[in-house]
C-alpha cells in the first residue's frame, strides 16, 4: 500500500488528482487481492490484535526504505524510535 498511497506524490505530481487516484486504486486493488487471503490465513494462527501489530511492523519496514531511497526523504531518528516502539508492541502482543 505504500507505493499506492505515496508514489503518486513523486511520479504523478503534474497530473490531475483523479488520474493519480485511479492509478493508486489500481495498485491498491492488486495489493488487496493479496492481503485479504493473507489475513484469512493469518487469522487461523494469530488473533486480530496480533495481525494488526504484524501489519504495522511490515508497513514501517517497507515505508522507511521507500521514504529514504525512493522518495528521497532524509533519514530521521524518529524512524528508529518508532521501530523500537513497534518492537515493544510485538513483545506485548505475542508474549505467552
Amino acid at each position: 500500500m505504500t507505493f499506492a498511497w505515496y508514489a503518486h506524490l513523486k511520479d504523478m505530481a503534474a497530473k490531475p488528482w483523479y488520474i493519480a487516484a485511479l492509478a493508486s486504486w489500481g495498485i491498491a486493488l492488486f495489493e488487496y487481492l493479496l492481503q485479504v487471503p493473507a489475513n484469512r490465513i493469518g487469522f487461523t494462527v494469530y488473533d486480530l490484535a496480533q495481525l494488526k501489530i504484524l501489519q504495522e511492523v511490515i508497513t514501517l519496514s517497507v515505508f522507511v526504505p521507500f521514504a529514504i531511497f525512493y522518495m528521497g526523504q532524509p533519514f530521521k531518528w524518529d524512524f528508529v524510535w518508532a521501530g523500537l516502539c513497534l518492537m515493544g508492541a510485538v513483545y506485548f502482543m505475542f508474549r505467552g
